[in-house]
């Protein structure tokens, strides 16, 4: 049996262990350092270091690195030992301060949007004090940021930090302006991602170079059965999985990391892990961690984990629902409505501050889950559209227009559950179903942002919702500190920006065309692509925001989008190489033996005389029409890509992808499909969906 509450974090240096092992007055002064933002002194730093280190070896680490987040979407560690010579030919394990709060990798093989040329190779990761220390393979790993020798950000933790500070001074000028009850000193942002991925067997994974490659098939046909049963969702996980499962939550909960929630997703081989809320800077570590150990605990028992937004294309993707909420550092949820949320001000204030955030910078929100990967994803029927909109339910709708139009809101009455079994328990109703198709959902007390794709790093969406957040409070905050009469122009403002930013609320199913025509007469933004969306990054008004509030420079917002469109045509650039060989390295001679099997058999059929060779005729006739129409358009393909390494400029390069290789790529898989449901099973030189969404047994 595992005793959870005793190895939860037995691998993180956290609070309990500073406590535990370093000097009161240490310890205090490195929590005055969090709680204040001041940099540490070096004698403070070189105690803990020494405390680190001694704890880090009696755990069986040899070695330190400094853990941090570049712009590829993955993390970085270079490891070194705590080893030092001494001068009789022997070592000593030390630890310096110096060693632990600053690092210096080479920061010139990193992304970095032309922030760093490639002799300018310095770059820095700082220790970011707000995350613990973590044990990974032996190795003790210390949270940082990275940065450049120039300072600019090279990583996404540096912005997500920055922006959780302007959350935090807006923030808390509201609470002031309502006199503090919560006893504040602090304002954070929560977040909880849900994180969703597939599991497949490792034998027939190796034998596909498309999920190798590029994550996601290139080719395949529908199977017989996907998800239309809805069997597979919230059913019997099974043996293999569950063991999986069981193993990854214990190396989880060792690193700190507050798993919780499993079940089987929508899509056969589909399933999720939820973990409880977290601050999003040790949220965003943590959902990174999760990532890595779910794919190596899935190489233990044979398996691999798919974290691509749409691996199969006949079924559901998978995303990344990040749950966001406003929090005190006393404990208290400024986004919790309460019993009569009509009445609670501050609520609405910070509500209709979302509100109007969400409104006023849809194309932010957009980009930050900009890639080519969830490009397939979104608007698939089974994921939120690229229209962003707002859910907020039948009551907070209600009480919103009330307050615009002025009418007194009565109130919704308690309703019980009508089961109609008299054995099962009754209870109230919550006062608004939920909207699964909704990008941007108000769910009781938190917001649930789906757009993010599986293979998101949760830094980028957080960035964007606490920046635009941080510039609808402080606008609101000028107004009000400004206010002779606080409730009057309160309640002014919050009338106000309900009726300018109402449009951006919908209580429908996203999923209709119906919607996407209503969007766009209301003026919503609609960016389908990636290149649609990222070039907006760069809009005045985005990099007024980002830059007065400290979060991006200009020269990082400008890097970030160089990174974003290079990232998008390079991962195209890698689906059209592994596609095209692929098709003619195995798919064309696969089709060639098969056809020639039939001609022969259609040869002695007709030596012999007599024998109807109707369907050898027929079938040679379709898998040459078709093998012909597959080889022009895979030509097609090639010349296309071809011409494509030839171009210069990232936007232009990223557009010719769009509109060409990407439609290249849909029709040669088209035709290719068609010819694997013609094909003789034993010819197919691939793995098949069938095969792979029901390896697992």
């Amino acid at each position: 049996m595992i005793d959870i509450p005793a190895i939860f974090g037995s691998l993180v240096f956290g609070d309990e262990q500073m406590k535990e092992r370093l000097p009161l007055a240490t310890y205090t002064e490195y929590r005055e350092c969090i709680e204040s933002g001041k940099p540490l002194t070096l004698d403070v730093a070189n105690v803990i270091a020494s405390a680190m280190k001694d704890w880090a070896i009696e755990k069986g680490a040899t070695h330190y690195t400094h853990w941090f987040q570049p712009m590829t979407g993955m993390t970085a560690e270079k490891h070194d030992s705590f080893m030092e010579p001494t001068h009789d030919g022997r070592v000593i394990m030390q630890f310096k301060g110096k060693s632990l709060v600053q690092g210096e990798p080479d920061a010139s093989s990193f992304p970095s949007g032309g922030l760093r040329a490639t002799f300018e190779a310095r770059g820095y990761t700082a220790w970011d004090p707000t995350s613990p220390a973590f044990i990974k393979d032996n190795t003790l790993c210390i949270p940082t940021a990275f940065c450049s020798y120039s300072g600019e950000a090279l990583d996404k933790k540096t912005p997500l930090l920055r922006s959780m500070d302007a959350i935090n001074r807006q923030a808390m000028r509201i609470l002031n302006l309502f006199g503090n009850q919560t006893g504040a000193t602090k304002v954070v942002t929560t977040v909880g991602p849900e994180q969703e991925y597939f599991l497949i067997d490792r034998s027939v994974y190796d034998m596909r170079p498309d999920l190798v490659h590029c994550g996601r098939t290139l080719i395949g046909a529908r199977p017989p059965k996907g998800q239309e049963m809805e069997d597979h969702y919230f059913g019997v996980i099974k043996h293999r999985v569950k063991d999986f499962m069981c193993d990854l939550n214990v190396r989880l909960w060792e690193l700190g990391v507050y798993a919780k929630t499993e079940h089987n997703e929508a899509a056969p081989a589909q399933h999720e892990l939820a973990p409880v809320f977290a601050t999003a800077g040790i949220a965003t570590d943590h959902n990174q961690l999760t990532m890595e150990i779910m794919k190596s605990t899935a190489s233990e028992y044979d398996m691999v984990c798919l974290l691509h937004e749409k691996p199969f294309a006949s079924v559901n993707g998978s995303g990344k629902h990040n749950n966001w909420a406003l929090a005190t550092d006393t404990g208290v949820n400024l986004l919790e409505p309460g019993d009569t949320p009509h009445k609670n001000a501050r609520f609405l204030l910070f509500l209709t501050a979302v509100i109007k955030a969400v409104d006023e910078y849809q194309d932010l929100l957009r980009i930050s889950v900009a890639s080519a990967g969830n490009d397939h994803r979104l608007g698939a029927g089974e994921a939120p559209p690229a229209i962003v909109s707002m859910f907020l339910g039948d009551e907070l709708a209600q009480i919103l227009e009330c307050m615009e139009t002025g009418e007194k809101y009565l109130g919704r009455e308690t309703v019980e559950l009508e089961t109609g079994a008299s054995v099962l328990p009754h209870f109230a109703k919550d006062t608004t179903d939920r909207n699964r198709t909704s990008p941007f959902a108000f769910t009781g007390n938190k917001f649930e942002f789906r757009m993010p794709g599986s293979s998101f790093s949760v830094a980028e969406p957080n960035i964007v919702l606490n920046t635009i957040v941080a510039e609808s409070l402080r606008q609101f905050a000028d107004e009000l500190e400004r206010a002779e009469d606080f409730k009057s122009v309160l309640s002014s403002l919050i009338k106000r920006t309900i009726s300018k930013h109402k449009r951006i609320i919908f209580n429908g199913n996203n999923y209709t065309d119906e919607w996407v025509r209503e969007a766009r007469e209301r003026g919503l933004s609609n960016y389908p692509s990636t290149v649609d969306a990222i070039p907006h990054l760069l809009d005045d008004k985005n990099i007024e925001l980002f830059t007065s509030h400290g979060v991006y420079s200009q020269a990082e917002l400008e890097s970030r989008l160089e990174i974003q469109l290079e990232n998008y045509s390079k991962i195209l650039h890698i689906e059209a190489l592994t596609m095209t060989d692929m098709v003619r390295k195995a798919v064309v001679p696969a089709v060639v033996e098969y056809q020639n099997m039939l001609l022969d058999t259609l040869k002695s059929k007709m030596t012999i005389g007599g024998i109807n060779t109707s369907l050898e005729e027929s079938l040679i006739k379709d898998i040459s029409t078709l093998s012909a129409d597959m080889y022009t358009a895979l030509i097609k393909l090639e010349r296309d890509t071809a011409k494509v390494e030839r171009m210069s400029g990232a936007y232009q390069t990223a557009i010719y992808y769009r509109d060409h290789i990407v439609k290249d790529m849909e029709k040669l898989r088209k035709l290719v499909d068609t010819l694997e449901l013609t094909v003789g099973k034993d010819y197919w030189p691939y793995p098949t969906y069938e095969d792979m969404l029901y390896s697992i047994k």
